[in-house]
């Protein structure tokens, strides 16, 4: 007997506002951290994009005809509150408001996720971003209020895009931190911060609306290296601080002892309060969220007792020679895709779902042929084959399948050469054109993942 897909699976897209909608000084939306000049980020990249907020109607449609049945969008906090902690402006909330209606009208359902890296920029130069409880608060207080507004309407949330990333060297890029000397502590403060908002908001969802909210993950499926024992060592302590100590709070409502142990022997100040564990117990999610593209090699000969397990990639991070790589030496590896959801699953009970991935491409249209992405169709193929594995043969409960900026985004670069979707945006006219893999998303949504040919 066949394998059949469950009838409420989801198929679909996921994007960022920053990566999207343009429109950065329209609808009274206020500037974030994207729209000036910061350490590495460049404003032109980011003021237009591929201007969703005049197009979006456009690629609903487009969406719709591939078959879609969810689309996971972020709304801009600097949209919704200019300043980021003073008056909402309607404005951009009627914005969010029509598209949600016109998903619904087109029976696409909304995921909302509520921070993507953008930080209102008032809020970055005034408390150095979620370093400061004060920040937080502000974003708890713009979360909620967002909940009221659409969580009759919106049963799927996300609080923190790829929340690991706030617990890992680079975390001040994606959380408006524009301070310049940074210590182990700042990064646990704010990855303490934006936790205790993560499970703040959590609770307030289950305790007001009949919604489900999930935690959600960057994964990178790692190896050892070699066969030593210290690489395998030090890949499971990456493991821990990187990804368990998360899903211990998503899951079972507390940090790991282990990481809390690091804290306690390296005297580091992460800014916990009293009552703080009280709201890590009551912020269980409902599900595990993630984003997957890759996986990579560990390398323990690089590294020593004296480095924290939270920047372990930053030296020891190698690429695997027995896989295919893109341009950009990001590798191709379905079976590290069905390990990550069998493992999840298996270890921490909830359901999973995979809400970015997908392959960078360099594409230039010429102007009447249609682009013939072979290699995106094969990398999709692949990794929805180990994800069936992952259901049918290893039992895992998987929610749905999104892929990531499905119709053109600039990539988090800002630039607009490494594409991601099945649809081509022409970066000066915005002509939407789809591609090869178009249409054989169309056919295999269509077919709820049964035909993958």
């Amino acid at each position: 007997m066949e394998n059949k897909m469950p009838k409420d699976f989801f198929w679909g897209n996921s994007t960022s506002s920053m990566q999207t909608e343009g429109g950065w000084n329209e609808g009274g939306k206020g500037p974030s951290v994207y729209d000036v000049n910061t350490v590495g980020r460049s404003a032109k990249d980011w003021q237009v994009t591929n201007d969703n907020y005049h197009h979006y109607s456009q690629d609903l449609d487009l969406m719709k005809e591939m078959n879609m049945n969810m689309y996971r969008f972020q709304i801009s906090w600097s949209r919704i509150v200019p300043d980021g902690d003073g008056e909402f402006n309607e404005e951009g909330i009627a914005f969010y408001n029509r598209l949600i209606d016109d998903l619904l009208a087109r029976g696409i359902e909304p995921m909302i996720c509520l921070y993507h890296f953008d930080m209102p920029l008032n809020l970055a130069e005034k408390y150095n971003g979620f370093l400061s409880r004060k920040a937080k608060e502000a974003f708890v207080r713009f979360g909620q209020e967002m909940m009221k507004r659409f969580a009759d309407k919106v049963k799927y949330w996300i609080v923190f895009n790829e929340h690991n990333l706030y617990f890992a060297d680079g975390f001040e890029h994606y959380s408006g931190v524009l301070k310049k000397e940074l210590t182990l502590s700042d990064m646990y403060t704010v990855f303490h911060h934006t936790m205790l908002a993560h499970c703040e908001l959590t609770q307030f969802l289950h305790e007001n609306f009949e919604a489900k909210i999930g935690g959600m993950l960057a994964t990178t499926e790692i190896y050892p290296a070699t066969f030593s024992p210290k690489d395998n060592l030090y890949l499971r302590k990456f493991d821990e601080f990187y990804n368990r100590n998360l899903c211990d709070v998503y899951a079972f409502g507390h940090y790991s002892h282990e990481v809390m142990t690091y804290v306690k022997n390296q005297n580091i100040q992460m800014d916990f309060q009293k009552g703080d564990e009280e709201i890590l117990k009551n912020g269980i999610s409902d599900f595990i969220s993630f984003s997957y593209y890759r996986s990579i090699l560990l390398d323990a000969s690089q590294l020593t007792e004296n480095d924290a397990p939270n920047s372990y990639l930053t030296k020891g991070m190698k690429l695997n020679p027995l896989l295919e790589h893109n341009q950009w030496d990001w590798s191709i590896d379905p079976e590290g895709f069905r390990r990550i959801l069998s493992r999840l699953y298996n270890e921490f009970g909830l359901p999973v779902f995979p809400i970015e991935n997908g392959i960078g491409q360099s594409e230039i249209w010429d102007g009447k042929t249609k682009i013939a992405d072979d290699l995106r169709i094969s990398y999709h193929q692949k990794h929805l084959e180990a994800m069936k594995k992952a259901i049918f043969t290893d039992g895992v409960e998987v929610m749905g399948y999104l892929g990531w900026g499905l119709i053109d985004i600039p990539a988090s670069s800002g630039a607009i050469d490494k594409r991601y979707g099945a649809v081509y945006v022409d970066s000066k006219s915005h002509k939407r054109i789809p591609k090869k893999s178009f249409h054989w998303f169309k056919n295999v949504f269509a077919s709820n993942g049964d035909h993958l040919d």
